[in-house]
């Protein structure tokens, strides 16, 4: 997998539909009204700015500047990172098959941390996490798990998350992973 697209796939899954209207609207003078109204993800987003050529792996700026102006420094990271060549390398993680976070998400809520301390993740790890994102449950939980996957590299397999899921009484939730 291409780390460029995987960076923009990563970017996309964090932007909530009002961020991507918002810099949809920054777009203005480069993505004609027709086109922009057709956009409904960061995905379809960023395919019309890479025909445009506006962004590519070595072409970033304004990439970084629409997530400034929509206050998401924690993306924004994700871009630095892919700058210095720093963010994981596909083979460093787990199978594709092997990422049920979005179900985890949005349905795990305030026990999230619970759910993580079953995984083993450090403490420390789970203050990053809480202070980096404390006005977003959803993504707290989407980090924390990321965290969790980084720490495990390889190791990081979906049984340990049905596992710990139960382990918190989560059932539900680790029935749907299990799907």
């Amino acid at each position: 997998v291409d780390r460029f697209l995987s960076l923009l796939l990563s970017i996309s899954s964090g932007l909530s539909p009002a961020e991507v209207n918002a810099m949809k609207f920054l777009c203005r003078d480069i993505i004609k009204k027709g086109k922009r109204e057709t956009v409904q993800v960061g995905l379809e987003l960023f395919s019309i700015l890479m025909e445009q050529q506006v962004i590519a792996p070595d072409r970033l700026g304004f990439l970084k500047e629409l997530l400034r102006h929509i206050s998401r420094g924690d993306l924004l990271a994700l871009v630095e990172q892919f700058e210095q060549g720093e963010l994981q390398a596909p083979e460093d993680q787990p199978d594709e098959r092997e990422k049920p976070f979005d179900v985890i998400r949005a349905n795990v809520g305030r026990d999230w941390k619970k759910l993580m301390r079953e995984l083993g993740l450090p403490e420390v790890k789970l203050d990053k996490v809480e202070a980096a994102y404390r006005y977003d449950l959803e993504e707290m939980v989407f980090q924390a798990l990321r965290e969790w996957q980084k720490w495990k590299g390889k190791d990081a397999k979906v049984a340990d998350l049905i596992k710990a899921l139960q382990g918190c009484n989560l059932r539900l939730v680790a029935d749907w992973v299990e799907e």
